[in-house]
């Protein structure tokens, strides 16, 4: 029998409840940090050498010289070659409906002229270098590659460095083909905390870059953590996360399903269920108890139900949409007969999946918006990853001599306030009539 928590929102204790299954204060392990800052430091001081070093502690994968960790151009291209035709015409697919979405995201410059002649604006350009991080450890992301990718590559970033590492020294087709489908440009066999130090920093032979995107382990999530500020980065991600609201006419199974598609990540992900209806909910929990058994990654599902799981009785769907925004998850399931009036009261979620059809499962591959969503909570103040996360906006200001006379004024008024008396005569200077 799965323990999964059940609530109810008209408990008195439901507020505190629900607190609780949403604590996600998780403070990272002083000695994996420590760890981390060491690996860090190893590389920014002998670069390759400790990309070697590491490479070989970690990955069981020894070169003989870091040129070895890159896999070349022509490798990518017959690692597509080769897939099964079904298995290229899905990543192809994919890709295809990935680029098509994010092309409507692409901001472009704009300028205005004022009355007076100055021309204001913004200058909008994309960053030079990204790096791409793909994890290659328990499993392979081949999504993770189109999903990353492809918005930078719309936005137009000039270089993508994507590192994956490679246990053994064995690669993943399906990672490699996704590379050359999405136009990676170089690729490292080097995975951990040592390739996010060699994309901050740069090494003899990886090129620092500006940004680092993509999903890894705890020693890569505090890596990217701690070079924030010498590089940019996307999010420090944590678990995977499903909230799915149902009406109680949704078969059961495929709920479960929904459920399952979460956990199945790993023991710390979150699967929750918000029905108006308790018969519902035991009908869930009964699909549960019988299709857990048949599932591959079965031990995980159910510590992750165990642990972080709920289902959760309410009263009306209102009720459901103010429970929904306090959790902010990432994905959010409306699996209701009017999906588009609830969807009106969602404030706070990273994806949203309408209708009982729309399964969280076709956004993680195919569908065609990003896959990297914020996850504990931040969807309250953060969106997916998109073109505009590869994208700089530069301001643009062009006085005219009577805007500069104008504007001129107002900044002396306001720069003497402030003490700034350079900031003042260098505005006045070019105060039409004003003496030197």
């Amino acid at each position: 029998m799965t323990a999964i928590r059940q609530l109810n929102s008209t408990d008195a204790d439901f507020p505190q409840a629900l607190d609780r299954l949403l604590n996600r204060i998780e403070e990272t392990d002083r000695g994996i940090e420590e760890r981390v800052r060491e690996i860090i430091a190893a590389v920014r001081a002998r670069g390759d050498a400790a990309l070697l070093d590491f490479t070989a502690q970690f990955d069981r994968f020894a070169p003989a010289s870091a040129a070895m960790l890159e896999i070349a151009a022509p490798q990518l291209r017959q690692a597509a070659e080769g897939l099964p035709a079904v298995q290229r015409a899905a990543l192809e697919q994919s890709a295809e409906r990935i680029w098509r979405y994010h092309e409507r995201q692409r901001a472009e410059s704009w300028t205005y002229v004022e009355a007076d002649g100055t021309v204001l604006g913004q200058q909008v350009t994309a960053l030079d270098r990204v790096g791409l991080y793909v994890p290659g450890g328990k499993a392979a992301y081949p999504s993770s590659v189109l999903m990353n990718a492809i918005p930078a590559r719309v936005a137009g970033v000039g270089e993508l460095i994507m590192v994956v590492p490679t246990p053994s020294g064995q690669s993943n087709a399906l990672v490699l083909a996704a590379a050359h489908i999405a136009g990676v440009s170089r690729v490292f066999c080097v995975g951990g905390a040592q390739a996010v130090a060699a994309l901050a920093y740069g090494t003899q032979t990886i090129p620092r870059v500006d940004k680092i995107v993509g999903p890894g382990n705890i020693y890569v999530a505090v890596a990217k953590r701690l070079v924030f500020g010498q590089v940019d980065i996307d999010m420090v991600a944590g678990p995977s996360e499903i909230v799915v609201v149902c009406d109680g006419a949704t078969d059961p199974a495929w709920v479960a399903m929904d459920l399952f598609s979460q956990a199945e990540h790993d023991e710390h992900a979150q699967s929750i269920l918000i029905s108006t209806r308790a018969d519902f909910l035991q009908a869930v929990l009964g699909q549960i108890e019988s299709l857990l058994p048949g599932m591959q990654r079965a031990q995980i599902i159910r510590a992750s139900l165990e642990a972080r799981g709920a289902l959760i009785l309410v009263r009306d769907l209102d009720e459901a949409a103010d429970i929904v925004n306090r959790i902010a998850p990432e994905h959010l399931e409306l699996s209701v007969e009017d999906p588009d009036r609830l969807v009106s009261r969602v404030r706070h979620a990273g994806a949203i999946f309408l209708g009982r059809y729309t399964a969280e499962a076709l956004g993680d591959y195919c569908a065609g918006p990003n896959h990297v969503l914020p996850t504990s909570g931040t969807a309250r103040f953060s969106s997916p990853l998109g073109v505009y996360d590869f994208q700089k906006r530069t301001s643009l200001i062009h006085c005219s001599p009577q805007g500069a006379s104008v504007l001129g004024a107002t900044a002396s008024v306001m720069a003497r306030g402030e003490g700034l008396e350079a900031h003042a005569r260098s505005a006045e200077y070019r105060i039409r009539g004003h003496g030197k």
